[in-house]
Formats: structure tokens, C-alpha cells, sequence
């Protein structure tokens, strides 16, 4: 089986750093990429790895959790990063390149490798394995569909519409309360910031007000009726929020006794309840609207943003439904998905989910234990949020609430301390006796 050659269908970058990381484990790859034959409506070059979006790979500090992927991807030997920093323009604390050189520097690389032949060549149907599936956000049609028909219709999304999520130690705990609606479910279910008539008409001039993203000239703008963005909503009249995501009937308000004339949810994200997500609030407004907007409601007045919202075109599966923990295709044995289409967001997360799914096929080709980073890792805490089954699951970028907790830490330590002395030492640490295990 070692010398079966894996196909590798996607030149982005979950597709091409898993080529990479395969071919410096020895194992012979044929990296597919429809280019020049086709492009998706967002390509214009014929590059590898071409970034259509923005040129930042984000915080760099290792008080972020995506710094700390970036770091553990570098130490990994991860090709994108090395590419990255050969290519680095400066951007303040971000990591951010020139896109042109640094898509160059991916191709070049690529076509330099021994165990590497590229090819162009578009791919309608699931191939048979050993192969890897990283078509990202704009899988072509037919393949979406081979897909679908492999899956299930309903465990694939093609449009991507995400809540905030803030840090819990970040809400002022004395401005809301606990409850669920008419007490149905677990008292403490939801979070709840109550607004009054004033504050509510305030919060939805905000939102109207607010500078959104304009949509991609390749994203469709016709908006699911379940997943409205909440400025579209807002528009449709001033009182369509309070009866739809802010509507506060059937939430008892402790300090008054009645219902609030509006009410903002937060539902926990993670078992160690270390983060929240703002129920219903997926949003065009920019990242910097939604901290200024967002700050406006009642005790989240010093909210830490882990996540921001968005709604954007997406082609992604159900993982913790679909996927074995090896990123395998549960319907399709010999199949793996990684990057976008498996159910991370941004660049980063590609390429680290493409990095991860060829270290551990490497591994299983030389029938080695199943050997997964630990979830103290950013890398290992990006897989457990696809192997966790919850209701209504959809990809994310990194962030700290998805590695295991440090209990015991005084609350009196900044964001800094917290995260870069602490999480983030942990994590390399494990990180390296990990990767000691699985290095080329």
C-alpha cells in the first residue's frame, strides 16, 4: 500500500499542503487542479494556491489562538507557511504576503518535488482511494452533487451562515440571566441579555447604520428564509427582530419579574463553557461594526470576540456526521476531505486541516497506531470541532474555546498571560512531542 500513489483533486491550499506533507513522508502523489481547463468564478491566475480574498493569514501573536496555529504549523514544516513568511509584506502583528509571489512560491515548490506530478484535469465524481478532497467553498457542481448522492442531500451545505461567539469571562454575568423559553429544557440553557423599548430601537438604527460587507460578485445574495442575515431582517421592518432571533416572550427577567420587550440569546459552544455564540446573529456587517454594535448590548458591554459572524457561499459537509476522525468519508472508505469542504473556515484552517489529513494517511499507509494531536493543540483542537456531533453544525475558524481547558488559573491573569504563557506553551509542548512521533 506504500507505494499506492494518492490522489490529491484541489490546488488551493488545504490540497497542496497535503500534497506536500504526503510527498515528504515519501509517498507518491498526483496533485489534480482543474486550472487552466476551469476556473471558479473567484480565480483569475493559474497559480497554485491563489488567495482571491485577502492577503493576511491573520494574528501572528501567540495570544490568538490562529498564532498559535500558525506557529504549530511552522514547526511543522507546513508548506504554506514557509511560502508565507518567504513572501511576507508588512501588516502590523498580522502575517499577511504578497499574493503573487507567494502563489509562485507554492507552484514552484510543488512542481519541484520528486513524488509530486501535477496535472489539470476536472473531476465530476468522488474518485476511487486512496484520495484526497479539497475543492473548497466552490466545489463544482457536479462534483457537490456526486458528493450529495454519496452523503445524503440534506448533510451538505452550499451557503455558510455564521453566529458570533464571544469569550464567557468577557459577558458581565450581573447584566443577564439564565433561563430557556416558557422554562421548557435545562434552566440554564440559554443566556439572556434583556432589552427595553429604548435599548432595542437603539441596537436596530446600529445595525442598519452599520458598514456591511458587499457580497462577492460569484455569491448568490438570495438569503435563506431560516438564516437570515440580521440587517435583512432589520430591514424588513423595526419590529421583525424582536419576533424573530430577539424576541423575548416566554423569558422571565429575574430583576423584573416580566418578559423583556426584546432579548438577545448566547448559547454555550463548548463543553467547558468557555465561549458563547449570540443565537440567530449571523451578519454582513464588518468585523470591526460587529465588536463597536455588538457592544451596545446589555453585558456584553467588554466582549472578547473569538468568532465574528458571517454569511457567505460555502460548500461544506457535515463532519461529525459524515467524517471518521481521519477525515475519512464514512460512505466512501479510501476517500478523506480536507480544508473548506470538510468544515473549517479561512485560509489558515485549510491549510492546517490539509496538513493534519496527509499526516495521519501517512501514518495509517505504514500501518501505524491512529495518532491524532492532542486536543491541547490548536491543530488537534481544529479536528475535535469536526468530530463533535452537535445540532446544527458549521465550520469555524480556530479559536481557544476549542482546546481542552487549563483548570486552576487565576482569573486574575490578562488575555496574554492566559493564552500565551499558558495555553499556548502547553500546547507546543505537546505539539512537539506529538509531531516527534509523525515528522517525516
Amino acid at each position: 500500500m506504500q507505494s499506492e500513489r494518492v490522489l490529491v483533486v484541489g490546488g488551493g491550499l488545504a490540497g497542496c499542503e497535503a500534497a506536500w506533507q504526503l510527498a515528504e513522508r515519501g509517498v507518491a502523489v498526483t496533485l489534480v487542479e482543474q486550472k487552466p481547463l476551469a476556473r471558479t468564478p473567484a480565480q483569475v491566475t493559474d497559480d497554485l494556491c491563489e488567495l482571491v480574498c485577502s492577503n493576511s493569514f491573520r494574528g501572528a501573536a501567540l495570544s490568538n489562538a490562529v498564532g498559535l496555529l500558525k506557529e504549530e504549523l511552522r514547526r511543522g514544516g507546513s508548506l504554506v507557511i514557509a511560502c508565507a513568511d518567504e513572501t511576507k509584506v508588512p501588516a502590523g502583528g498580522a502575517l499577511a504576503v504578497d499574493r503573487e509571489k507567494f502563489s509562485a512560491a507554492i507552484t514552484a515548490r510543488i512542481d519541484a518535488h520528486k513524488n509530486i506530478t501535477r496535472e489539470s484535469a476536472i473531476i465530476d465524481a468522488l474518485p476511487e482511494g486512496p484520495a484526497i478532497v479539497a475543492t473548497g467553498p466552490l466545489t463544482g457542481d457536479r462534483l457537490a452533487a456526486d458528493l450529495a448522492r454519496a452523503v445524503g442531500a440534506e448533510h451538505l451545505a452550499y451557503y455558510d451562515a455564521i453566529s458570533p461567539v464571544i469569550a464567557a469571562d468577557s459577558i458581565d454575568w450581573d447584566r443577564v440571566f439564565r433561563a430557556s423559553r416558557y422554562d421548557k429544557g435545562e434552566d440554564d440553557a440559554y443566556v439572556n441579555c434583556p432589552l427595553d423599548r429604548e435599548g432595542y430601537e437603539a441596537f436596530v438604527r446600529e445595525v442598519l447604520a452599520a458598514k456591511k460587507v458587499e457580497p462577492r460578485s460569484f455569491e448568490d445574495t438570495r438569503y435563506f428564509e431560516g438564516c437570515l442575515p440580521i440587517e435583512v431582517m432589520a430591514e424588513r421592518g423595526a419590529d421583525t427582530l424582536r419576533y424573530g432571533p430577539m424576541k423575548g416572550v416566554g423569558l422571565t427577567d429575574p430583576k423584573t419579574g416580566r418578559w423583556p420587550f426584546a432579548c438577545v440569546q448566547l448559547r454555550q459552544e463548548d463543553a467547558a463553557a468557555t465561549a458563547y455564540n449570540i443565537v440567530g446573529f449571523q451578519t454582513r456587517m464588518t468585523f470591526g461594526e460587529q465588536a463597536r454594535v455588538f457592544k451596545t448590548l446589555p453585558g456584553l458591554e467588554r466582549a472578547e470576540f473569538l468568532r465574528f459572524g458571517s454569511v457567505h457561499r460555502n460548500t461544506f459537509v457535515n463532519s461529525p456526521r459524515l467524517l471518521t476522525q481521519a477525515l475519512e468519508l464514512k460512505a466512501r472508505p479510501g476517500v478523506f476531505l480536507a480544508g473548506q469542504i470538510a468544515g473549517v473556515e479561512g485560509y489558515l484552517e485549510s491549510a492546517a486541516c490539509g496538513f493534519v489529513c496527509a499526516v495521519l494517511l501517512a501514518a495509517r499507509r505504514k500501518h501505524a497506531p491512529f495518532d491524532p494531536p492532542p486536543e491541547s493543540t490548536a491543530l488537534g483542537g481544529l479536528l475535535r470541532h469536526l468530530w463533535t456531533v452537535r445540532k446544527d453544525f458549521q465550520p469555524s475558524n480556530v479559536t481557544w474555546s476549542m482546546l481542552s481547558p487549563i483548570e486552576g488559573l487565576s482569573k486574575k491573569l490578562s488575555k496574554s498571560e492566559k493564552y500565551e504563557q499558558h495555553y499556548a506553551t502547553r500546547a507546543l509542548d505537546d505539539f512537539a512531542r506529538w509531531f516527534a512521533r509523525n515528522a517525516p
